[in-house]
């Protein structure tokens, strides 16, 4: 079956069109949603609200009304009866999946937990002490968040390695307490793949909870889940969505939208990791794979390697449906104009796979992570590299950066001067405070000069 896949050549003068309607198709911007969601909104709301509004109703309902509209809600999206006794994956449980779990699933999260902490550990901040000459110090300190929430997916695909890219980077900047929340479902929080690996990893606070209630429970807390410092982890549209509607009462990574990848390739790359790659990404179903190539022949080769791969994969159909919805194969003028493009995407995953890698590298300034090379494929970092694999998408990366062990820690200053260092400044504050008329300022410092106190 041939691929009806996008082309675009940038020669043409629609393609400018064709590439803004591209950036724009897996916006996160809350209206988009299938037949099957608006009838569920109908019958859960009476009404069809938008996924915005629907978020606004359940935050502010778990706000208000805590626990039982967490259990509400859960009965209502999910199906699943839970009460406050159940909601909470017990200690036995989680040890249960952890001893069911195969050894070797379990040695292969012990050696990724090893080389995601490697990496996170060694790019942490440190305590910066900088030296007032007059008689004083400025320190910089990082202190560890107290407690942050962790959204695990768990509707078309069980994702024990987002508990990994997650809860690693925060074990790594100190965090004390974890709490995982998943959907109650087969691939949510009763997968014992996912179960185990929180054992695994001394995580104790598991909540068969998802969707915006989850969100909600983390940012307010409710009878017997804790609020939270931060909120991280993936999800669908309504997690994003009631992510950013409770940023300010705690923070969160980001507001991620569909997965996404580009790969700049050339006649030196070979079309079958090309093609094998976007599929990859595109069998998130959504996900958008875009192909930038100055080479017309392997723009050729990709497509017949697509038409030829699909088939042969489990999820190909998935694959198939994102890359006609969201794919597309790009022919440029040359390596400049594909850079030039790839930073006005600013996309989520960037494989650059041409020849001489690390020259075009240097022309890149937007990408949540960049793979370098045939042998560096989005799957190393999904699973295994070490940065964790929650992302900036939707072109935020020209702004945001990727999860990290940094984003545990909340920088903080600490000023200790002495007195003669305080003169040494104490007109400079003066002046400057009587400028904006906060004499109070000026008076607290003059009051310290040649003070024996």
């Amino acid at each position: 079956m041939s691929l009806a896949i996008q082309r675009i050549d940038t020669s043409q003068p629609d393609s400018a069109a064709k590439l803004a309607a591209l950036r724009q198709n897996l916006s996160p911007e809350g209206n988009v949603v299938s037949r099957a969601g608006k009838q569920k909104t109908i019958e859960v709301f009476g009404k069809p609200l938008t996924p915005q509004q629907a978020v606004e109703q359940i935050c502010g309902e778990v706000k208000a009304r805590g626990l039982d509209a967490v259990l509400e809600y859960t009965a209502k999206l999910d199906g699943a009866e839970l009460t406050a006794a159940t909601l909470r994956v017990s200690a036995k449980e989680l040890q249960a999946a952890h001893s069911a779990a195969e050894p070797e699933f379990l040695a292969t999260i012990r050696r990724i937990r090893e080389n995601i902490l490697r990496f996170q550990t060694a790019i942490l901040h440190k305590d910066v002490t900088v030296d007032f000459p007059e008689g004083g110090t400025l320190r910089q300190r990082y202190v560890p968040l107290e407690r942050v929430g962790i959204c695990v997916p768990g509707g078309a695909a069980a994702y024990p390695s987002t508990v990994l890219m997650t809860a690693i980077p925060a074990q790594a900047a100190g965090v004390a307490q974890l709490a995982v929340v998943a959907p109650p479902t087969p691939f949510g929080s009763y997968n014992q793949d996912m179960l185990a690996t929180c054992h695994e990893l001394g995580i104790t606070e598991v909540y068969r909870v998802g969707g915006a209630q989850a969100v909600a429970a983390l940012a307010y807390g409710v009878s017997g889940l804790s609020k939270v410092d931060k909120i991280v982890g993936p999800g669908n549209l309504f997690v994003a969505l009631a992510k950013k509607h409770v940023f300010g009462n705690v923070d969160i990574d980001s507001i991620a939208g569909p997965s996404e990848v580009i790969v700049i390739a050339d006649e030196t790359t070979r079309p079958d990791f090309t093609a094998a790659d976007l599929i990859a990404q595109a069998e998130h179903a959504p996900g958008s794979s875009i192909l930038i190539t100055w080479s017309p022949s392997l723009l050729d080769q990709v497509a017949d390697e697509l038409a030829k791969q699909l088939p042969e994969l489990e999820r190909g159909d998935l694959a198939r449906q994102s890359l006609e919805n969201f794919g597309a194969l790009v022919l440029v003028r040359d390596r400049d104009e594909a850079a030039e493009l790839a930073n006005q995407l600013a996309t989520e995953h960037l494989h650059i796979a041409c020849d001489d890698p690390e020259e075009l590298l240097a022309n890149i300034r937007h990408a949540g992570a960049i793979f370098v090379g045939p042998y560096s494929p989005v799957p190393l970092g999904d699973y295994a590299a070490g940065p964790s694999h929650v992302l900036p998408t939707g072109a935020t990366a020209r702004f945001a950066s990727g999860l990290s062990s940094n984003d545990f820690l909340r920088p903080g200053s600490v000023i200790h001067f002495n007195q003669s260092g305080l003169e040494s400044v104490a007109d400079d504050i003066a002046l400057l405070a009587k400028k904006e008329g906060l004499t109070g300022h000026a008076h607290s410092v003059a009051l310290r000069k040649s003070s024996d106190h």
